[in-house]
Order: structure tokens, then sequence, then C-alpha cells
């Protein structure tokens, strides 16, 4: 891993570069990774990133370099670059600015299936919880989700002191299977709360990485 920013560990000239100096970087969202983009660097552009702690790359159209979200305000600032087994292929971490990192407006580049727009697969937890919004916001008849909210905070808090306690009994049981299931039905009605309450898990998930530094 490359310490980012204002520092490199690694030499610069150990990263395996092109024939025309340039190496592939994959830009992944540091809190749920999500594959933002994909982009290009090359030597300037990399000790440009590490320097400043916001993302360079080279441009091969414009045949320049070019500071990402210097215009649009969408910078990304980057928490780690990690590089792979023949360090010919870049991996960055960063904090997406504004949560969009696509010129078009979408959060990731790769929002392409079969000619509609989707969004990128992120962790399971941050999947589960935008199928949850969704059904906050698009509500779905017979959904056990939306009986949930339809109760409020009573419903769904009863249902979080039940799912803990069945996850207490699980673990006094040491069944593995058992504990695995409950506590997935822990973090579901968790995540119902969150949503009620209009509260992003990626808020969740910086309390976690500040208690991790």
């Amino acid at each position: 891993m490359i310490s980012s920013p204002l520092t490199s560990a690694v030499p610069l000239d150990q990263i395996r570069y092109s024939d025309q100096g340039l190496v592939p970087a994959i830009v992944q969202d540091y809190l749920d990774g999500t594959v933002l983009m994909l982009a290009w660097m090359n030597r300037e552009s990399l000790q440009k990133t590490l320097a400043t702690g916001n993302t360079w790359f080279w441009s091969r159209s414009r045949q320049q370099l070019w500071h990402k979200g210097a215009t649009s305000g969408h910078l990304q600032q980057v928490r780690a670059i990690r590089y792979d087994c023949d360090s010919d292929a870049l991996l960055v971490t960063v904090e997406q600015v504004g949560d969009v990192a696509c010129h078009t407006g979408e959060r990731s580049c790769f929002h392409q299936v079969d000619g509609e727009i989707q969004p990128p697969p992120a962790d399971t937890l941050s999947q589960v919880f935008a199928v949850i919004c969704d059904r906050r916001d698009r509500p779905r008849e017979g959904s056990y989700t939306n009986k949930l909210f339809a109760g409020g905070d009573n419903k769904i808090l009863k249902k979080i002191g039940e799912e803990a306690a069945e996850v207490v009994m699980a673990c006094k049981d040491d069944d593995a299977d058992e504990i695995a299931g409950e506590v997935a039905d822990l973090f579901y009605h968790t995540l119902v709360a969150l949503s009620h309450h209009k509260v992003d898990l990626k808020t969740v998930y910086r309390k976690l990485q500040e208690r991790r530094r």
C-alpha cells in the first residue's frame, strides 16, 4: 500500500507503467466498496495525487493531466492507494465529495446494465439498505418492510428488541448457523430503523471508521 496523502512509502518507480507510461487506476468508495470509476495515471499524476490527497489522472484523449472534480466540485479525497501483485494496476480508495463520480451525474461510471441505469453493487448491508429506503419512498403492497414502516417506532423498535434477545439466546446455545441468522435479522431491523429516521448507513460507517482510528 502507498501511504496517502503527502508521502509514499514505496518508490514510484516500483509501479510497472505501460509502454505509454500509464497505469490503470480503479477508484473505489472507501466506506461501502462501490467501484466509482476507472482512469489512468502516469508517474506525475500519481505524484500529484500523493502530494495533494486528491486524485489526479492522465487524460489519454486530451493528452494532459486532469484534477478530478476541479470543475464540478466533486473531488475525490484519497484514503489509500494499493497496487496489485504485478504492480501494474492501482486501487485508489476515496471519499467522493458530493457522492457523484461520473460526469453524467451518476454516482458511479459503472451504472449501465443492458441499456438501463442501475446503481452499482456495494457491500451487502448497503445494498439491503438501498432496498429498504426504496420501500420507504415507493411502498409496495404486501411488503413486510412497509408494514414495519407503517407501525412506526413502536413496531420497529419492538422488533429490534426481540431480535437482539434472539441473538443472545443463539449465542447461549453456541449454534453458529443460528447466531448468523439471528444477527442478520437484527441487522435488517436496525437498517429499517435507520431508514425510518433518515440516517444514512454511511454515517454509521464513518462513526466506525473514526473509532477504528
